[in-house]
């Protein structure tokens, strides 16, 4: 029964945390140039730093998450297994978007952000427009990299 109320206590620790990082999140940056959606295009004088916390936030959530199930003594073998799959996954995915971040930047671009999913790749650039052969050189990074069809690639310009 310790166990169990422990295992709870963390998660709603864990929680409380998620909401208030999103509290502090919305509070912090109202009138600080938020996101506004024009054309295709995000505008955002701190798009890139906000989002890079709060993706940072969310896995470090996702790994204490999974290390407390990895610690516990009253989780069975088949919990252990698919936590630690699940942290490998993560840290596979912090690597791949970092190399991708990377090499989108060495074309030149100022800024990228890249977050991916099992399916799907998304790229933020920060661009005001992105001609054609931008966009190739971009695809082009990803694909080599993650093997994705240019169907699950978004390419998403940040002003």
């Amino acid at each position: 029964m310790v166990t169990k109320k422990k295992k709870i206590i963390v998660l709603s620790v864990m929680m409380g945390l998620l909401v208030l990082t999103g509290f502090l999140n919305i509070t912090l940056n109202q009138g600080t140039g938020e996101a506004i959606h024009t054309g295709g295009t995000v505008t955002s004088a701190n798009f890139f730093t906000t989002y890079r916390a709060d993706r940072d936030t969310a896995r470090e959530q996702e790994k204490l998450y999974y290390t407390a199930i990895l610690e516990s003594a009253s989780s069975t073998a088949d919990a252990k297994t698919s936590a630690q799959e699940s942290l490998a996954n993560i840290a596979s995915k912090i690597e791949s978007e970092l190399y991708l971040e990377g090499n989108i930047k060495a074309k030149g671009f100022d800024d990228v952000i890249v977050s991916m999913t099992d399916n799907f790749v998304n790229v933020m650039v920060k661009a005001t427009e992105l001609t054609d052969a931008q966009v190739a050189q971009i695809v082009q990074v990803v694909q080599e990299q993650t093997s994705k069809s240019i169907d699950n690639i978004k390419i998403i310009p940040v002003e």
